[in-house]
C-alpha cells in the first residue's frame, strides 16, 4: 500500500511540476519564480475537489431549502489528506522555500 501511495505521489508532482513549467512558459519566468504560487492555487483546487461538505455544500443545501421548503441534513466537513494533495502541499512547501531565497537575494535574478 505504501508503494502505490508514493507512486501516485510522485505520478502527481510530476504532473504539477510540468503544469508549473507551463505556467513560466506561459508568463517568460523561471520556473523557481512560479512554483510557489502554481502550488498554492493547485493545493487549493485539489482540497476543494478531494474534501467533502463544507461551506459550498451548506450554502447549496441552504438554497435548496429555501427554494422547496424541504429541510435537508447538513454534511459535515470531512479532510480527505490523499497522496495528491500532499504532493502538491509538496511543490508549494519547496516552491516557498525557492521563492524565499530568491526574495534574500540567495538565488540569483535572472
Amino acid at each position: 500500500m505504501r508503494k502505490r501511495y508514493f507512486l501516485i505521489m510522485t505520478a502527481a508532482f510530476i504532473i504539477e511540476l510540468f503544469i508549473t513549467y507551463l505556467v513560466a512558459l506561459l508568463f517568460s519566468v523561471r520556473i523557481i519564480e512560479v512554483m510557489f504560487f502554481t502550488g498554492v492555487v493547485l493545493s487549493v483546487i485539489i482540497l476543494f475537489f478531494t474534501s467533502s461538505g463544507g461551506i459550498i455544500s451548506n450554502m447549496s443545501s441552504a438554497e435548496i431549502s429555501a427554494r422547496t421548503g424541504i429541510m435537508q441534513k447538513n454534511e459535515p466537513f470531512i479532510f480527505k489528506r490523499g497522496p495528491i494533495f500532499m504532493a502538491s502541499i509538496l511543490l508549494l512547501i519547496i516552491g516557498l522555500v525557492l521563492f524565499i531565497l530568491l526574495i534574500q537575494g540567495v538565488i540569483p535574478p535572472a
